[in-house]
């Protein structure tokens, strides 16, 4: 199977978060012929896909996503961000690299190999990861252990490489933590300071403690972990008052030596230090984790080099995926297309990456399957 045709078909299903635009109907249409047994799982406004051939160990899990994120401003476009438009030997299109292509490719390794290979297949795939992911992979993953349905394993489609195909394996990802901070004084006239209690001075003595030394000098597999202040806003309008409150927000994006826990307890303990009324808001969308290299780690690195020449990195950096939800059930690492156009006007892939891209996923499902579960 030639994986262009069936990412196009995916790129013109207009499958902005939370919009599925048809394209989890139009895999189960592709996967039901192929001996998979389909299960639709629709959580809110989400749709979601689970899709099994086989039953017997090792199980092996392909983790991907349908949903893209807006095209936003059009002019920026020489193609229709949803028209799949082939040009120059390009596949331009929202979600080509970030990850419908990934999946596309995916599925054409399924069709290229034995259909009696050991073992099982099966795909996870969810309309919410460029969303909240409040109603996807997290709640698919909960209905797959109450249905006995946890893989031994899982590679996640992602678009790691960097520079060339192959050449980046994730098999961690940071934290990321976003906090918001509310310091309270007292209002007053600033010319009579002693007759009030300004919030705004306390806070950024808060931020600076916060911010004044670094978090940690990185870990084995991570870089340093990173505390950023994104906002600090009074809204006050006047140039004589000092204002009752000030509030700040931070983003922090931590490495294993960290938990959201710990952090909001160092933050806790130096607004405490000021002795001042406060509200702390903490909202962590996943905890750091981390695939140690081992046996399934190894496979994936000798298939890739097998498959395009290139010897991969492991790399733990970036932003946050769905794997921190699998890392919680099974092995998992990503692995996928050169991502340097995803989330950007005239995202493209180029054709032949795209077939490349397929024939290292069959290299990986190949080199995974007969080697059982990972040790």
């Amino acid at each position: 199977m030639d994986p262009v045709p069936l990412a196009q078909s995916l790129i013109r299903c207009a499958s902005v978060t939370p919009e599925d635009g048809g394209a989890m109907a139009l895999l189960e249409a592709v996967l039901e012929p192929m001996g998979f047994t389909c299960t639709r799982l629709r959580y809110g406004t989400i749709e979601n896909l689970f899709a099994r051939r086989g039953t017997a160990g090792p199980h092996l899990c392909f983790a991907g996503h349908t949903d893209v994120v807006p095209p936003g401003d059009l002019s920026g476009w020489t193609a229709g961000p949803f028209g799949a438009e082939l040009r120059e030997g390009l596949l331009y299109g929202r979600g080509a690299v970030d990850m419908k292509g990934g999946i596309a490719a995916w599925i054409a390794a399924i069709a290229s190999l034995p259909r009696d290979l050991p073992g099982s297949l099966s795909l996870l795939i969810t309309g919410d990861e460029e969303g909240p992911a409040t109603d996807g992979t997290v709640r698919v993953l909960d209905w797959m252990l109450a249905h006995g349905q946890i893989p031994d394993m899982c590679v996640v489609g992602e678009p790691t490489s960097k520079a060339a195909l192959g050449d980046t394996i994730k098999i961690g990802r940071r934290g990321s933590m976003n906090v918001a901070i509310a310091l309270h004084g007292v209002q007053g006239h600033s010319a009579y300071p002693q007759r009030a209690d300004n919030p705004i001075h306390r806070l950024v003595r808060v931020l600076h403690r916060l911010t004044a030394a670094p978090l940690d000098e990185g870990s084995q597999w991570f870089e340093p972990s990173t505390l950023q202040v994104t906002s600090f806003d009074v809204g006050n309008p006047a140039t004589n008052v000092i204002p009752p409150a000030a509030r700040a927000r931070l983003n922090i994006r931590f490495n294993d030596l960290h938990s959201s826990v710990s952090l909001t307890k160092r933050i806790r303990d130096v607004l405490e230090t000021e002795g001042a009324r406060f509200e702390l808001d903490v909202s962590c969308s996943g905890e750091s984790f981390l695939t140690q290299p081992g046996d399934f780690v190894a496979a994936l690195q000798a298939a890739t080099k097998r498959a395009t020449g290139v010897d991969p990195v492991l790399d733990t950096g970036g932003g946050t995926s769905d794997a921190r939800f699998i890392a919680r059930y099974c092995p998992v690492a990503e692995l996928g297309a050169v991502g340097s156009t995803m989330h950007k006007a005239d995202e493209s892939t180029p054709v032949e990456e795209l077939r490349a891209l397929s024939r290292l996923y069959a290299a990986v499902i190949g080199a995974l399957l007969p080697a059982g579960p990972p040790a």
